[in-house]
Parts: C-alpha cells; structure tokens; sequence
C-alpha cells in the first residue's frame, strides 16, 4: 500500500471537511493533498487526473485567495463572528447551464486526447473526473453552491475508476467524498437559504 497514497487521503478528508465548515484552511490542507497525488496518479497511468491535479495546486491558491477576499470585503468591525463568514452564492440558469456546456466539452476534450496520445487507462472516465472537477473546483472558489452538485458526479465516477485500478485508499477517500458532499450540499444549501430567506430544491 502506497504511503504517499495513504497520507494524501488523509489531507483530501479533513480538505473537504473544513470546505463544508467554510473554513479557509481548506486551501493550504488541500494544497498538501494535491502535490501528493500528482505522483499517486502518475504510476497509476491516470494521466488526466494527474494534470488536473497539477492544476489544481494554482486553483487551490486562487480559491485561498477568493475566499480572503470574501472576508475582507464583508468584515464588519462590530460584529467578531460575521467578519469571518464565508458566504454562499448560487449560479443563475445561465450560469448552471454554461457550467455543465463546460464540464461535457472538457471531459470530451481531454479523453480524446489522452485515447489518442497516451496510454491512459480509462482515458474517458477519468476525463470526466477531471473536466468536471475543474470546473466544480472553479466554482467552490467563487464560493457556489452547486459546485457541490458537480463533486458528487465526480465522486461517483471516481468510485468505479479507482476501485478498477486498486487504489484503494483513494476508493475509501472518494465513498467518504461522496458522503461528504451530499452533506455539503445540504450544508451550504441551508446556510444560503438562512442568507437570502429563499427556498431552492436540491
């Protein structure tokens, strides 16, 4: 069992357990987790995985960077606990429907390529997990709610990838994933009907 594996799973765990909490720390723990896997993918030929997760480590200083910004231009000096908040938005039709027009086209993008150009296993699935994550993980910097939508499809493809290729520290981290996104959903969801005093099915 891989090491390196095992302890980028932990950092992935408490990574998205303090992005439900809207806690900033989930940046630079999720920084950790991302290096980590770049060499995890990289031996398990999941090549797309392994370039998102190159990317990922600019998108987790810019999420860490958004989030800052967020507090400061809501900081309220008379009130210590809304200074920190980190507030819930929601995309518009528009902006949910060009999300996933996004996910489709660079999902179908990078499989080709890597069906192409590599000898990636399972070159399409783990596009999806890789398209879609970026833009799921572009979306959890602006701070949107269905950003969570996005990381529950993930999780469930990732499930059946990772199995296949015996990562299954990875496999045990994505089920938690996938628990855990459904309560963030949930999560966030409340906190931005608290926010707006709006109702929205999930």
């Amino acid at each position: 069992m891989n090491i390196v594996e095992i302890v980028a799973s932990i950092f992935g765990f408490f990574a998205v357990a303090l992005t439900i909490l809207r806690n900033p720390w989930c940046w630079p723990i999720g920084l950790v987790q991302v290096v980590l896997y770049i060499s995890v993918f990289y031996e398990a030929k999941l090549y797309s995985d392994m370039l998102l997760h190159i990317v990922f480590v600019g998108l987790q200083f810019y999420g860490w960077g958004q989030w800052y910004q967020s507090q400061e231009h809501r900081s309220d000096p008379t009130v210590e606990h809304a200074s920190r908040e980190i507030r819930v938005e929601c995309l518009s039709l528009r902006g949910s429907l060009a999300a996933i027009s996004v996910c489709l086209v660079l999902s179908g993008f990078i499989g080709m390529s890597m069906r192409m150009f590599t000898d990636a296993a399972w070159p399409f699935a783990d596009a999806f997990i890789a398209g879609t994550s970026l833009v799921a993980q572009w979306l959890l910097a602006k701070r949107k709610l269905e950003s969570w939508y996005l990381w529950i499809a993930v999780d469930i493809v990732a499930i059946v990838v990772f199995s296949a290729k015996g990562l299954i520290p990875t496999t045990c981290l994505y089920v938690l994933f996938l628990i855990m996104s459904i309560f963030g959903a949930i999560e966030w969801h409340r906190k931005w009907r608290a926010t707006t005093g709006t109702a929205m099915l999930l």
